[in-house]
């Protein structure tokens, strides 16, 4: 039987990990970490991204998946982690050390397969480097450890170069490319920049990741963890960012809130070409599937992050209500006992948030579409001088 490809496997919306370290919360052990994975699959979540460069994040999420395994077994979700960035500043993408990795993460991670494994973050190494990681993760591919292959990283161009290199050198496309904070209210360059040239280099799926760009489009700005205030964003895009949230005050709603819906229901739309069909997954909080029955169509792929219940219950209402608005979603919230006129409110609350993203995009004027340095200047991999 043919392997399935990515596009078919992958459902449009995945748990992200990175919230699960020291950058985000100043004790990622005094999360409920295990609690948190386990109401995530019960909400239909089926798929979790992480990376050893997290802390203790595949570690936590191995955890909590192994207490759920009973009612979740293995087949029922997907796996995606990276490989490649050891610390901040240094990098290994050498075969053996990639080969390292990708055993640890399995060991992590309580299990003898990967479905999606990334080089993290490649703009901070070679293109012969990364060509060195890819062909060794195929070499586990097919030896059955890994299942698909990609690059992840921020820099749009440097992901499409490489999504192109590879392809050139090797005859073969990257299955998927992973970007965050290029798809949300403040920037849209993956979708201008990307977009095309990701889906010429062959690439089957692109998820979106991090809404909030890394957490600087919240009221409270960027995230503090025990690190201290590591977020790469200039004073004067936090400025305007802080003029955005006043705005959306002002109209009763919250930056977090309008960055978050728009850049998912946006994506879903926008990235669906290299998004995917999705996978229905059964809601036992609501009793409907995380997608929508008999999905024709592809999704653009998010991937979200919480660190506490509270935010992953206020997403996921967000979730399904952006699923309400879809073409079917009026029995998509028939299914789940919601409101006869939940795809009606759907759609007057995606108006509604396109009235306020285009205002907050008008707010940051020359810092729309901004990017910042990665990696930034004068950066040096310390593995390179040991």
């Amino acid at each position: 039987m043919a392997k399935q490809p990515l596009k078919a496997l992958l459902p449009p919306l995945i748990f992200g990990t990175a919230t699960f370290t020291s950058q985000y919360n100043k004790d990622p052990y005094a999360l409920d970490t295990t609690g948190l994975v386990r109401a995530a699959l019960d909400h239909g979540i089926r798929a979790f991204d992480t990376s050893p460069y997290y802390g203790p994040a595949e570690t936590l999420l191995g955890e909590g998946l192994a207490a759920a395994r009973t009612e979740y077994p293995r087949n029922s979700y997907l796996l995606l982690t990276k490989v490649g960035r050891i610390a901040g500043d240094s990098f290994d993408y050498s075969a053996a050390s990639v080969k390292a990795s990708v055993k640890r993460s399995c060991e992590r991670l309580h299990t003898d397969f990967l479905d999606v494994v990334y080089c993290h973050d490649v703009e901070f190494v070679s293109g012969a480097e990364v060509l060195e990681a890819i062909r060794a993760l195929r070499e586990l591919r097919n030896e059955g450890v890994i299942k698909f292959v990609g690059v992840s990283g921020y820099p749009v161009e440097r992901l499409c170069e490489m999504a192109e290199l590879v392809l050139k050198e090797t005859g073969e496309p990257l299955d998927i490319v992973m970007s965050y904070a290029n798809y949300t209210v403040q920037s849209e360059r993956l979708a201008s920049v990307g977009l095309e040239r990701l889906k010429k280099a062959g690439v089957q799926v692109v998820p979106n990741a991090s809404v909030l760009g890394m957490g600087l489009l919240r009221a409270g700005g960027a995230p503090v963890g025990s690190q201290g205030d590591w977020h790469p964003a200039p004073e004067g895009l936090r400025a305007v960012v802080a003029k955005a949230a006043e705005f959306c005050e002002d109209h009763g709603e919250k930056l977090e809130v309008v960055a978050i819906r728009w850049g998912i229901e946006s994506w879903l739309k926008v990235g669906g070409e290299v998004g995917s069909y999705g996978r229905p997954g059964e809601d036992h909080t609501r009793g409907s599937a995380t997608t929508l029955e008999g999905q024709e169509s592809r999704l653009g792929v998010s991937v979200i992050g919480v660190s506490r219940h509270d935010e992953l219950e206020k997403t996921m209402l967000v979730w399904h209500s952006i699923l309400d608005g879809l073409e079917g979603g009026q029995a998509h919230a028939d299914r789940a006992g919601r409101w006869e006129r939940a795809h009606e409110w759907s759609l007057n609350r995606r108006h509604a948030v396109e009235m306020l993203a285009e205002e907050v995009r008008a707010i940051l004027k020359e810092w729309a579409d901004y990017a910042w340095a990665s990696p930034p200047k004068g950066f040096v991999n310390t593995l390179n001088q040991k």
